[in-house]
């Protein structure tokens, strides 16, 4: 399966996953049942770019993180690429160059070092015990370290930054845009919402509909029809518009399962997938994180941008709250 149109990562070298351990999933507030299965995966090139290890220094913890850029210009926008439970693999440092091609400096900081390295597992018992070592808070000063690292970069335009994540990284988008106003946007594809009904309480675990009035950065949500955790939209659109959030928007695929983006896995739907990248970049530009040569409350690039989201049986509600006093580009 491949999209020749969308570049994406390599596949890992991963066995199936199965249901085992389910009970587990709620706690670590990520969907592992569906299979991971195989897929074609695409590789972006590195033609045009400089990639890099690097280290970022998050409270005298070396977190280590993968970074795509253009290799010539700038300076650029940056944006913040949170994994899915699987790690830092293939297909996240694929996503980092997929957008160094479109302008960006794109980092994807590995939030599991502590624990381990889900990324080499397939069994899924190994890769839930290493999220639920993984607290959100520390995930979430990560993120902190992240931000100033790429503040501190002199390829980085440091008042244009963004965040986008996948499956469990999908939630820490949303948290991270709670928490911190560096963002000018977010975009979180799947991803749980709140706690799983009968799911015991974990301290170490915080949840974006129980903060949504704290939202600093508008957010579009990307979720699948097919996926359980797709069931708390409805409250978290509830909670959206109770906290007066405009700009925030979240999109349902009804016929795509979690990890629709994930093309190194059964659960990848193509067309999807290419409809949830042209929302998120249209997102970015219009929230501000795009270059300074594209200057995104001119109307002319407003209209570009939505140009390219495709009108279609995605299930869809903007806000209706009083407009957000952003900052202008």
């Amino acid at each position: 399966m491949s999209n020749p149109s969308r570049p994406q990562g390599a596949a890992s070298k991963t066995s199936p996953l199965t249901r085992r351990g389910l009970a587990c999933l709620f706690v670590a507030g990520a969907t592992l049942a569906a299979t991971r299965g195989w897929a074609e995966a695409i590789v972006t090139d590195e033609a045009g770019l400089v990639t890099e290890a690097v280290q970022i220094d998050s409270a005298g913890q070396a977190v280590p993180g993968y970074l795509a850029r253009p290799a010539r210009g700038g300076p650029f926008p940056a944006v913040i690429v949170v994994s899915e439970v699987y790690g830092l693999n293939d297909y996240i440092r694929d996503i980092c160059r997929r957008f160094a091609k479109l302008g960006y400096v794109a980092l994807a900081p590995d939030f599991f070092v502590r624990a381990g390295a889900p990324a080499a597992l397939s069994d899924p018992a190994a890769i839930m015990r290493i999220v639920q070592a993984t607290p959100d808070r520390q995930v979430l000063a990560d993120i902190g370290a992240a931000v100033a690292f790429l503040k501190a970069r002199d390829e980085v335009i440091g008042d244009r930054l963004a965040i986008t994540g996948f499956g469990w990284g999908g939630t820490m988008v949303w948290l991270a845009c709670e928490t911190f106003s560096d963002f000018r946007a977010g975009v979180a594809w799947y991803g749980p919402l709140g706690p799983a009904a009968g799911a015991p309480a974990d301290p170490s675990r915080l949840w974006p509909i129980q903060n949504v009035a704290s939202l600093r950065a508008p957010v579009l949500g990307l979720y699948a029809g097919g996926d359980p955790d797709t069931a708390a939209v409805p409250a978290m659109r509830q909670a959206l518009d109770a906290a007066r959030q405009s700009g925030t928007e979240i999109i349902i695929y009804p016929d795509a399962q979690a990890g629709f983006d994930a093309d190194y896995r059964s659960s990848y739907s193509p067309a999807d997938a290419q409809d949830g990248w042209m929302r998120l970049l249209a997102h970015f530009a219009i929230n501000g994180a795009v270059s300074r040569h594209d200057t995104p409350n001119r109307p002319h690039v407003k209209a570009r941008a939505k140009a390219k989201v495709k009108r279609s049986r995605r299930s869809t509600r903007p806000h209706r709250a009083r407009r957000r006093r952003g900052r202008k580009g």
